[in-house]
C-alpha cells in the first residue's frame, strides 16, 4: 500500500456495543471490525457473548447502545444483507428436497450466483446432489449448509462452528475452501470449538469473556499476552504434586506424560530434574492458542482437566 493510499473500510463493525439480556450484560462495550480478505476468529466460553455479537451484526437483535454497521448500512438493510452468507450452528431446511434442489433454490435468489459446480467443489458435495437432505448424515448436512452459504458470492461470510460434526477429511476440505475464499477477498467471521482450527485459519483472534473483549490481535499476539510455557515429559512424579509447586498453573497426566503449564519453565525444570533424575522425553514449548485462551477465560484456580477443556470455545 502506498503512503497516500487510504485503508479499506471494514465490511462490518461494532463500536462500543452494549446489549443486556434480562439480568445478563451479554455485551459490554464491544469493538469489532471485520475486514475484507481476512479470517477473524471470535472465541469465548459459553455465555461469553459470541452469539449475541453475531446476531446483532446480522440484524437479528438490536444493540442497546453503540454503533453497528454492515457495508456502511444498518444490518437490517436489504442491500447490505445481499452481500453476506451465513452458516449458523443450527439450520432447518426442507428434508424432502434433494441437495441439488436446495442449491438451485438458493442460487435463484441472487442475480449472479456462484456456479453449481463451484459450490459442489468448495463444499465437497460430489455424489450428493440427488440425495434427499433429510437422508444425509449430520456431517453431510453441515457441508450442504456450507455450500448454501456460498451461493450468493458473499463478500462477508459468517461461519458459526462450521466444522462441528465433520470428520477430519471433510474438515480439511472446509479449511481449503475458506482459504480460497479469503484469497478471493471474502471477509470471514469464524467461531469454532477447535482452537487448532482458529490457529490454522485466523488472521486475527478476538477473545470475548463475559461480554468484554479480553484479547484482540494475531494468533501470535494473543499467545504473547500469556507468558506461559508448556512442559511435557515422562516421569514418575505425580501431577498432583507438581501442581502445588510455585509458578505452576496446571499439571496433569495426558497419554502417559506429565504436562505442566508454568509461568517460567526454568525453575520448574530444575525441580523436576532434582526430583526425578530419570525424567525423559522432555519438551518445552511456548503456550499455544489453546493454553492462552484457557488462561484468559478460566478462573486462576481452575486447572485443565483434559485436552478437550483446552478446546472450549462455546
Amino acid at each position: 500500500m502506498s503512503e497516500n493510499a487510504m485503508p479499506l473500510a471494514p465490511l462490518a463493525r461494532l463500536a462500543g456495543v452494549r446489549r443486556r439480556r434480562g439480568a445478563v450484560q451479554a455485551l459490554d462495550g464491544v469493538d469489532l471490525t471485520l475486514p475484507a480478505g481476512r479470517v477473524t476468529a471470535l472465541l469465548g466460553v459459553n455465555g461469553a457473548g459470541k452469539t449475541t455479537a453475531i446476531e446483532i451484526l446480522l440484524g437479528l437483535q438490536p444493540a442497546d447502545a453503540g454503533e453497528v454497521v454492515l457495508f456502511d448500512r444498518h444490518p437490517s438493510d436489504l442491500e447490505a444483507r445481499r452481500h453476506i452468507g451465513v452458516m449458523l450452528q443450527q439450520a432447518q431446511l426442507p428434508e424432502r428436497l434433494q441437495v441439488g434442489e436446495l442449491l438451485a433454490l438458493t442460487r435463484s435468489w441472487y442475480p449472479q450466483p456462484r456456479s453449481l459446480a463451484d459450490c459442489v467443489a468448495l463444499a465437497g458435495l460430489d455424489g450428493l446432489l440427488g440425495r434427499r437432505y433429510g437422508r444425509l448424515s449430520g456431517g453431510q448436512q453441515r457441508r450442504v449448509q456450507f455450500a448454501l452459504a456460498l451461493c450468493g458470492r458473499p463478500k462477508l461470510l459468517f461461519l458459526d462452528e462450521p466444522t462441528t460434526g465433520l470428520d477430519i477429511g471433510a474438515r480439511r476440505q472446509v479449511w481449503r475452501a475458506i482459504r480460497r475464499l479469503v484469497a478471493e477477498g471474502v471477509g470471514i467471521l469464524l467461531t469454532t470449538h477447535y482452537l487448532e482450527e482458529a490457529e490454522a485459519l485466523a488472521d486475527r483472534v478476538v477473545v470475548l469473556d463475559a461480554g468484554r473483549v479480553r484479547a484482540d490481535g494475531s494468533v501470535g499476539e494473543v499467545r504473547a499476552q500469556v507468558a506461559q510455557r508448556c512442559i511435557r515429559c515422562t516421569t514418575g512424579v505425580p501431577a498432583a504434586v507438581v501442581a502445588t509447586w510455585p509458578g505452576v498453573r496446571t499439571a496433569q497426566t495426558l497419554d502417559g506424560q506429565l504436562v505442566v503449564m508454568a509461568e517460567q519453565a526454568e525453575p520448574v525444570l530444575r525441580r523436576l530434574l532434582d526430583t526425578d533424575p530419570q525424567l525423559g522425553d522432555l519438551e518445552v514449548q511456548r503456550a499455544g492458542l489453546a493454553e492462552a485462551f484457557v488462561a484468559m477465560t478460566a478462573p486462576a484456580d481452575t486447572a485443565i482437566d483434559s485436552q478437550e477443556d483446552a478446546r472450549w470455545t462455546r
